[in-house]
């Protein structure tokens, strides 16, 4: 078996990578071996937003620093491409450290996935919605594809 949770495949950003990847996978599977992967779910519809506050605090430790994370979620559809634009500040009195990153996914629904599983060899033998077994829709809070190698 191999494992590829959480977005992990959806990190790969060029078409090459994910062809290589799906290749190599098949490759180390032996008949009858199972390729499990997570998508990051209903990431295709994410509607965008610009500096949206998702977490304030209180940070405990060094000095007790008041804490705000902002998002900005962008989509690039004519590359197929989330990006998740973060900025994490820090403030103890009248310092401010403020960092700043992003994380981009391609953007795979599990469909198009499954396409490319198969085109790499694979039979997709399971679309789960849950980590019960339960089946796969769009709406689903977990996306999962379970693959075996004919």
């Amino acid at each position: 078996m191999v494992m590829a949770p959480y977005g992990v495949l959806q990190s790969l950003l060029r078409e090459r990578d994910l062809s290589q990847t799906l290749s190599a996978v098949h490759e180390v599977l032996n008949p009858g071996g199972i390729f499990g992967l997570e998508l990051v779910a209903d990431l295709p519809s994410w509607e965008e937003y610009r500096k949206r506050v998702s977490l304030t605090g209180w940070r405990a430790k060094r000095g007790g620093a008041r804490v705000t994370l902002v998002e900005t979620v962008t989509q690039d559809r004519a590359r197929h491409l989330t990006i998740f634009h973060q900025e994490f500040t820090e403030r103890r009195g009248r310092q401010t450290d403020t960092r700043r990153f992003a994380l981009t996914f391609r953007t795979l629904s599990v469909p198009q996935m499954a396409r490319r599983l198969e085109k790499a060899g694979f039979a997709v033998t399971a679309l789960l919605g849950d980590y019960q077994g339960g089946p796969w829709d769009p709406r689903a809070e977990v996306w999962m594809v379970l693959a075996k190698k004919p």
